[in-house]
């Protein structure tokens, strides 16, 4: 297995470091980034876990309904353009961030983040592994979406002590400067791109003519099949629990009876268990295909839903952190390898923009609702079993729209 991974590396590294390192920089708008700094920007504002997170909400939703149309200009721009765009909003955003003043600014820079960073940066590393590397797929996900590991690794426990050091607006104004200068680098990975586009048009007409039909579906024709809506809630759960996870480290280490900084500086184990989870299924998936691998990749969060619940003993961070690295890594790799397998790759932008959409949605909401629920006083235990049971129903829709034959 890791020798075909360092073949396949070395072959493609240039291209496949161009997907991970769009991963690793989309943290700037990622949950899991913006989270560390929630109880400074909550002091600043005046607001409490409930307004914070349906703060978050409303730019993160905004951000939904507008990457629907700008993801898919992946499918019409050149990808330099559309990277250095979506690296340039990101800086931007880092920038809007460190100087806002108001709420209703607060709602406009969560936005920009969430749409440069977590949208459009995330889309153009991952989306371009899922199109250009038809025969190992898997393997380039798994890949690149290493990057995020790599991100929620770092980045936290990095932003934490800087926030500390210099105040979370510095540190913002920081990410603002790094993230331009890293056009550069992002535009040099993708040096002979344009010879890579005209291969895999060349193969789709190829293969067009091969079958006298095309077997790649439109946006539009996703949405008139059944078993795309059988399979939503397995692709919200991630986001939605994930990203209220990530968002309220205080409030769950305050609940717990730990330090913030001993639930952030233990996320390098949830990176770990990740980034081999995603690694082994790239694998998996090139030989079995994403339609078997995916079926019970949230079972793993499940059970770190549980044992959250079980313990308030510091140690119970590790058995949580592993059990969410695992369902976190199948789900990196096997759901964007799934959209390619059952719908194609000629309109896979256009596609992927769309389930992103859904996906930000279900950012937005796991934030607010979780922190709606701590308004209401309702206790961590109660809230993992309730997200618990949730996935529980999502993995037996999941299951059986798979085995099920298309319309």
């Amino acid at each position: 297995m890791l020798v075909d991974y360092w073949r396949f590396a070395l072959s493609n590294s240039r291209f496949l470091g161009f997907g991970f390192f769009l991963a690793f920089m989309s943290s700037a708008g990622q949950t899991y980034f913006i989270g560390v700094f929630g109880s400074g920007i909550q002091a600043d504002f005046g607001l409490d876990a409930g307004s914070w997170g349906r703060t978050y909400m409303i730019g993160t939703l905004a951000s939904a309904l507008v990457i629907n149309w700008t993801g898919a200009l992946i499918d019409r721009l050149d990808l330099r353009v559309f990277t250095t765009i979506a690296l340039l909003g990101l800086s931007c955003a880092c920038a809007v961030m460190a100087s806002v003043t108001s709420p209703l600014l607060l709602v406009v820079a969560i936005f920009m983040l969430r749409q440069f960073g977590q949208g459009l940066s995330s889309h153009a590393g991952i989306t371009s592994m899922a199109r250009y590397h038809s025969t190992d797929r898997g393997k380039a996900i798994a890949l690149a979406a290493i990057g995020f590991a790599f991100g929620e690794a770092l980045l936290p426990v990095l932003g934490l002590y800087a926030s500390q050091l210099w105040g979370w607006r510095h540190t913002f104004y920081i990410v603002a400067a790094v993230v331009l200068a890293s056009i550069l680098l992002a535009l040099w990975l993708l040096k002979g791109h344009g010879q890579r586009h005209a291969q895999h048009n060349e193969a789709l007409e190829h293969r067009a003519r091969e079958q006298n039909t095309s077997i790649d579906y439109t946006r539009r024709q996703v949405l008139a099949e059944a078993r795309f809506y059988f399979m939503l809630p397995a692709m919200i759960a991630p986001s939605m629990i994930g990203t209220a996870l990530f968002f309220f480290p205080s409030e769950i280490a305050s609940a717990k009876n730990w330090s913030s900084l001993w639930l952030t500086g233990n996320y390098w184990l949830y990176s770990l268990v990740s980034v081999a989870t995603t690694i082994y299924s790239g694998v998996l998936i090139d030989r079995f295909s994403a339609r078997r691998v995916v079926p019970l990749f949230l079972l793993p969060l499940v059970l770190g839903l549980v044992v959250l619940s079980t313990s308030d003993h510091r140690f119970i961070v590790w058995p949580y952190m592993l059990l969410m690295g695992f369902s976190f890594g199948l789900y990196f790799t096997g759901l964007s390898a799934l959209w390619a397998e059952l719908y194609g790759a000629r309109h896979l932008g256009a596609i992927k923009s769309m389930t992103n959409a859904v996906m930000v949605f279900a950012s937005a909401l796991g934030p607010a609702l979780v922190g709606t629920l701590l308004e209401w006083q309702l206790s961590f235990l109660a809230i993992s079993m309730l997200l618990a049971a949730f996935c529980l129903v999502a993995t037996a829709l999941l299951v059986y729209t798979l085995r099920t034959p298309s319309n």
